[in-house]
């Protein structure tokens, strides 16, 4: 087991393109992540876009950061997929959650898709529902506070895969 139980984010792995930034599984802080009795996540020396396999937790906590524009609107989504062996997911409440700085107020949704998320990577939420936060110019903190929680119901859940997440700016 490491030293540290817990997956700090690395800054590498976030790429920005034009207001759209894209976070691969290193970029994550993941609660229980450097313990690969509950997570596998990719080596640094990894060259391709691995993802971040969920084994079996009964606290669900994957979180990134971004800081961004003020007076914009960016859509948060994740990448995710089942494997085979998926277990504990129904009826378990996952929620998407976000905040503007580390004292602002949380926004947040229930990803019911994550109750018959298919085995191929799928974005949650969907373009059709699209989970988006704004940024106002009258707060000092800009960075977005946004992640993955399952920590209500104490149930063991294992077998998701996050391949990433994207914050992009709504144009």
């Amino acid at each position: 087991m490491a030293t540290k139980p817990h997956h700090d984010a690395e800054g590498g792995p976030i790429t920005d393109e034009q207001g759209v930034y894209r976070f691969k599984p290193r970029a994550f802080n993941i609660v229980w992540g450097n313990d690969n009795r509950y997570w596998r996540i990719p080596s640094t020396r990894s060259n391709n876009d691995e993802v971040a396999e969920l084994v079996q937790v009964s606290w669900l906590e994957v979180t990134g950061l971004v800081e961004l524009r003020p007076l914009k609107t960016y859509q948060v989504t994740f990448t995710l997929s089942f494997k085979e062996d998926a277990f504990g997911w129904n009826g378990s409440p996952v929620f998407l959650m976000a905040k503007v700085g580390k004292k602002g107020k949380y926004k947040w949704r229930r990803l019911k898709e994550l109750e018959s998320l298919p085995k191929v990577p799928t974005e949650v939420p969907s373009n059709s529902e699209p989970f988006l936060v704004e940024v106002p110019d009258d707060v000092p903190d800009k960075r977005l506070y946004f992640g993955l929680y399952e920590v209500w119901s104490g149930k063991w859940k294992g077998g998701l895969r996050v391949h990433g997440a994207t914050v992009k700016e709504k144009k």
